[in-house]
């Protein structure tokens, strides 16, 4: 039986069965039953067995499309080939990642015209702009700048720094003054590749970047470890150091010290750096041994790095050497040294004298650091929170510090209206506690249509139904991009009604003047929270600002180190806490969303118990283990703001915040309050153990 086109149903395409049709996966079916209900064909029993081959039609193509991508992974070009042709014939709604996939695969060999039919069949989708990203990485490794120079101006999402790299190069060759652009692009890079090396090779040779720029990138790439990056970055200079020479500095930093030439300041600088990620002792030594060979403001530099290395492992010589770094060279006056520090070195300056003996010149270090930030660091809401501190603490009395004092509270008035950690604090220092915005009207019928017949949306919601979900959220943020308020709340909303809320969260968090607390704070599964939260003696809303951070409510999310689950729980803490509550367990259960529930606040209970119920403590032990929760509470003692800013890993530091941040945010929702208060869950300050306080819990995996 052949079937003929669909035709179009007097009551028009907006009709809900419409709708419906336009959704269906299987044309086929489309078609019976759309003549079947204008009378055009009579389907007898036909009709009742075509929904089931159509689902087995759609699970079919379903699992070609998980098969295609497991082709790709391996590079098998025959199996790839079969299913991308099975999946452009049965037009699935996901065939453009089959062919993006297969072209991918063999993009080294691929013609221009190839790529230009792929875009136009895949015009506006995430797949063309991907496609484009790589393909523009291949005109450039290929030198083919006519092709790059024609493509460049489509790329949307514009977000790949080699791509940028050669972008830069182009403009250069063309006459325009690139330096400053190239120079912090090409000293942003992190891992070698070969189109920022070819900007700075370039850039060196005309002179527009310095040896002094190639040094300054070589230390930051031994401090971080980066020993490829290190050699390709050395390969710049006009007379570049051996290989051999590079790895004993590298490898045996304090051995090379100790027959350093006197004659060669630069890499002694790296040998300094290098072993200061070690032994920060060992290198201030090594340091005040050789600092005579040194330029003043090397010298300076070289106490900076080892002072941030210092500052990073919580050691308290890290403001002494700060201040060495920092200070006025002899016979001199006036302003700070003009020496590029980085931005992590002045970020690390402010939490070392967060962390030093509470003297009234320690506020006046900090607005120094903060001082020689970048206009765009200035900015961050962390930064603007301690300046505005530093400011109304090192204020004259009286009216003599009156405008500095007002300025301070200029500097809160600004961050006060965000919904994060240091703007709920900005708040309480204005006296106040924040108010939460007024929920705007809901998506309109209109608004929500059209979310549904987004195309972007649907294929990212087909994908993470499909377990595709790095693909899907791709695909999902790209299609967020020029939305609006109004179209981002509706995206959301779309979303969470079908349950996927880490996308409901993402879409509503970008909303600028409209503010949906109920889409970007959900409350899934609150019935059995709550009453497990109560058996087990947690807060509800700390458990949700927790589950909020981990696992934007994926049931069966996966972290790369193994934590799984709504609450990630690591397979080795589950099953001791497991045996702690006489559960059986089997790993299988990880991901079940009351066994996750259950362990996961039970370990959390005994995180706060063990913390002397500091929540910071607990959170900041929940993410990085109890052993280094305790290590860093040890020192001085400090407020909860103070201490957090001043954790050393970058994702425990900032996890932390969030976590109390979304915890107050979901006390105030939960128990229906307009504002928010942040102050009971960064009271009492952190300080180390007393001694009459309970034994530490050493079980504590």
């Amino acid at each position: 039986m052949t079937l003929s086109p669909v035709p179009r149903h007097p009551l028009g395409p907006a009709h809900p069965l419409h709708r419906l049709l336009r959704r269906t996966r299987c044309r086929a079916v489309l078609r019976l039953s759309l003549l079947a209900f204008t009378g055009g064909l009579n389907l007898g029993g036909a009709l009742a067995q075509a929904p089931a081959a159509a689902t087995e039609a759609a699970r079919t193509l379903d699992s070609r499309m998980l098969d295609a991508q497991d082709a790709a992974r391996k590079r098998d070009r025959a199996r790839l080939l079969d299913h991308r042709n099975a999946l452009v014939a049965a037009r699935h709604p996901l065939a453009s990642w089959a062919e993006y996939w297969e072209l991918g695969n063999r993009l080294g060999e691929a013609r221009q015209d190839e790529l230009d039919a792929f875009y136009a069949r895949w015009g506006g989708s995430y797949v063309e702009d991907r496609l484009r990203n790589d393909w523009l990485l291949e005109l450039g490794r290929r030198r083919d700048w006519r092709n790059f120079a024609l493509e460049y101006p489509r790329f949307k999402m514009n977000d790949d720094r080699e791509v940028s790299c050669y972008q830069l190069l182009l403009r250069h060759q063309a006459g325009d003054d690139v330096r400053s652009s190239a120079r912090s692009t090409w000293l942003a890079q992190r891992s070698v590749d070969d189109g920022c090396h070819l900007l700075a090779t370039t850039l060196v040779e005309s002179k527009r970047l310095s040896g002094a720029d190639v040094w300054l990138k070589a230390r930051a790439a031994a401090e971080t470890g980066r020993l490829s990056l290190l050699k390709q970055t050395l390969s710049l200079l006009a007379d570049p150091p051996a290989d051999r020479t590079v790895q004993q500095i590298y490898d045996q930093p304090q051995r090379w010290l100790q027959h350093a030439p006197a004659r060669q300041p630069e890499l002694l600088v790296l040998a300094l750096v290098r072993l200061a990620t070690s032994d920060p002792v060992a290198a201030s030594t090594a340091l005040q041994e050789r600092a005579g060979g040194l330029a003043a403001d090397t010298a300076a530099w070289a106490w900076a790095a080892i002072a941030k290395q210092a500052a990073w492992k919580l050691m308290p010589e890290a403001e002494g050497w700060f201040q060495r770094a920092f200070s006025t060279p002899p016979g001199t006056t006036g302003k700070p040294r003009d020496i590029d520090w980085g931005e992590e070195t002045l970020a690390w300056r402010v939490r070392a004298a967060l962390r030093s003996a509470p003297d009234p010149s320690r506020w006046t270090r900090i607005l120094e650091a903060i001082g020689l930030m970048s206009a765009t660091q200035q900015a961050d809401t962390t930064w603007v929170y301690w300046k505005a501190r530093a400011l109304q603490a090192s204020a004259a009395t009286g009216s003599e510090g009156e405008a500095q004092r007002m300025a301070a509270r200029v500097l809160w008035e600004r961050i006060a209206p965000q919904l994060n950690f240091y703007g709920q604090l900005a708040a309480e220092e204005l006296g106040r506690r924040q108010d939460l915005p007024a929920r705007p009207a809901p998506p309109s019928a209109v608004e929500r249509l059209q979310a549904e017949q987004h195309a972007g949306l649907s294929r990212a919601l087909t994908l993470i139904a499909l377990g595709l979900r790095n693909e899907g959220v791709r695909e999902w943020n790209f299609s967020l991009r020029d939305l609006n308020d109004r179209e981002l709340l509706a995206a959301a909303q779309r979303a969470c009604d079908r349950e996927v809320w880490d996308r409901c969260i993402n879409s509503s968090d970008r909303t600028r003047q409209e503010v949906d607390l109920a889409q970007r704070f959900p409350t899934p599964f609150r019935q059995e929270v709550v009453a497990m939260a109560q058996e087990v003696g947690v807060e509800a809303a700390f458990v949700y600002g927790l589950i909020r951070q981990e696992s934007r409510f994926i049931t069966d999310a996966r972290s790369s180190v193994g934590a799984s689950g709504l609450m990630q729980v690591m397979p080795a803490t589950a099953k001791w806490t497991a045996k702690r509550l006489g559960m059986t367990f089997t790993q299988d259960m990880i991901t079940d969303r009351s066994t996750n529930l259950r362990i996961g606040m039970a370990y959390l209970k005994l995180l706060m118990d063990d913390f002397g119920g500091s929540q910071a403590l607990a959170t900041a032990a929940y993410n990085a283990g109890p052993s280094r929760s305790r290590r860093w509470r040890e020192g001085p003692t400090l407020e909860v703001a103070a201490w957090a800013e001043s954790i050393p890993f970058n994702e425990t530091r900032d996890y932390v915040k969030k976590v109390l941040s979304n915890a107050s945010i979901y006390a105030a929702l939960m128990g229906g309050q307009p504002q928010v208060s942040l102050r009971p869950r960064v009271t009492p300050p952190i300080a180390p153990r007393e001694p009459s306080a309970a034994p530490e819990n050493r079980e504590l995996p």
